[in-house]
């Protein structure tokens, strides 16, 4: 599958609302529901140096029932042509570019000053943080998808959750050393790309908003608020979008600017996914490279890409991209190493799956035991959804998959460290972030009448009712009581 170069130019966005709902040590390293549908409306631009079209896939979310969505206003649509180089990617409200062509912004401020947020998932610093990071995990409605009727019970299902998960998960983190490092990692990415971007004189001031613990993306909004931040560049550490990791950190962003005026009037870029940069495929390919010279016969080495699941119901209901961007990355990557001479066989699994509900298959510990009943011997494993160390490359894949492995058969077993600070990560990263800077313009956000309606006093009491009592006899049968032990624990 060849990758498809994109860009685009939207002259006015307009968001009502909108919800993006959708310790091996050897690899630690310390581096210097309501249900959503998502639709791609596709726009572009005539590129500076070449007759053809750019195209770009912008994501556009909207609700079965309206509530939440994105409209986005096109005056100056061209046509779109479909195929071209693997290039830069970035999406902004302003402009989403994919191709070797950047279009400038209309005005310079005089005296800027430029931020840029890294958004990440956060976690557990000490075995005393693990259930309130759980809480936070599974409060977010993008992560748990009620019904509208019973999102009142989002929080005390995430109470629940979040207890009955929380003995098994500190027994991980203990595993690793008694917390999670990726804060201290995204730390050092920040300021990577900080001296990067300094380097290629670029002055910039980086902050690291986490989802679901300490730092807070609102405590680094407050932080921009406070250095009077004049462009700002959003970089979510995430290579594939999803809507339960970078469309829930930009919903939480969209309603912090929508409710300040400061933050509205604030020019901004979003880079949404970036996994078809060269430089994130040429990196990820060299790792991969790199730890396959480990093995006796590096060419007989099964290529075991693990990638982190979503519900199957978020693809196919919610229309989230991740599981087609995770595919055609795989597929960038491995050209990327045949094009170094490397042909071996490879696969793709998904990881890390929780609760009663069926996810992206296929799963990554049944892929395992059946690669050991068909013989094969040598496997390394890619982390290809993670760009940073933390529980579930130090713990989940490295203790618990690999004594799967070796159980099933495997004899020899490898795994492909996480990005971290690679130089050459962090440099894309920070090209990525110049390339992003002419497209901000602030976002016009404001409440959808649909929002009004919802703030119906007879039809909230009517909802509660119903929904208390349905809520009473499912949270009491004896079905729910089993489904809660089997799979929350």
């Amino acid at each position: 599958m060849d990758a498809t170069a994109s860009s685009a130019v939207v002259s006015r966005v307009k968001i009502s609302d909108c919800s993006l709902q959708n310790l091996n040590m050897k690899h630690f390293k310390s581096c210097p529901q309501s249900r959503t549908r998502i639709s791609f409306c596709s726009y572009s631009v005539q590129g500076s140096q070449q007759s053809s079209m750019q195209s770009c896939l912008i994501p556009c979310f909207q609700s079965a029932d309206h509530r939440n969505s994105i409209d986005i206003v096109l005056s100056n649509a061209i046509a779109v042509q479909k195929k071209n180089p693997v290039g830069k990617t970035f999406c902004s409200a302003r402009v989403c570019t994919y191709g070797d062509s950047i279009v400038e912004a209309s005005s310079l401020i005089a005296e800027e000053k430029i931020g840029v947020l890294l958004l990440n998932l956060g976690g557990p610093e000490t075995l005393h943080d693990v259930q309130p990071f759980l809480y936070n995990l599974f409060a977010d409605p993008d992560i748990i998808r009620l019904p509208r009727l019973f999102q009142f019970l989002q929080r005390p299902l995430a109470k629940l959750i979040s207890m009955l998960r929380a003995p098994k998960s500190k027994e991980g983190y203990a595993a690793i050393g008694g917390g999670s490092p990726l804060r201290k990692i995204t730390d050092e990415q920040a300021n990577a790309i900080k001296m990067a971007l300094e380097a290629k004189r670029k002055h910039v001031n980086v902050y690291v908003g986490m989802r679901y613990w300490y730092p807070f993306t609102e405590e680094a909004i407050h932080l921009i608020k406070r250095d009077k931040i004049t462009k700002l560049v959003v970089l979510p550490l995430y290579p594939q979008f999803s809507i339960s990791t970078t469309g829930s950190s930009l919903r939480v962003l969209q309603n912090m600017f929508r409710e300040d005026d400061y933050l509205s009037n604030l020019p901004v870029a979003i880079i949404q996914s970036w996994y078809r940069r060269k430089g994130y495929i040429k990196s990820m390919a060299e790792l991969i490279e790199k730890e396959l010279q480990n093995f006796p016969k590096p060419n007989e080495v099964m290529i075991f890409f693990s990638a982190h699941g979503v519900p199957v119901s978020y693809v196919e209901e919610a229309g989230d991209p991740y599981r087609d961007q995770m595919e055609d990355c795989i597929v960038l990557i491995m050209k990327e190493l045949k094009a170094r001479g490397i042909n071996n066989d490879h696969t793709l699994a998904y990881q890390s799956r929780v609760g009663p509900v069926q996810w992206l298959k296929p799963y990554t510990d049944e892929v395992l035991v059946e690669l050991g009943q068909r013989g094969v011997k040598n496997l390394l494993a890619v982390p290809v959804s993670f760009v940073s160390e933390h529980i579930e490359t130090l713990e989940e894949i490295d203790m618990e998959y690999k004594e799967l492995a070796l159980e099933s058969g495997i004899e020899n077993w490898g795994r492909v460290p996480a990005l971290n600070c690679t130089s050459s990560f962090i440099e894309d990263l920070a090209d990525a972030v110049i390339e992003a800077l002419p497209l901000a313009t602030p976002m016009l956000t404001s409440k959808g009448t649909s929002e009004e309606a919802d703030h119906d006093p007879v039809k909230y009491v009517i909802r509660m009712f119903f929904g208390s009592i349905l809520a009473f006899i499912l949270l009491l049968s004896p079905k729910m009581i089993l489904a809660c032990r089997n799979n929350l624990l």
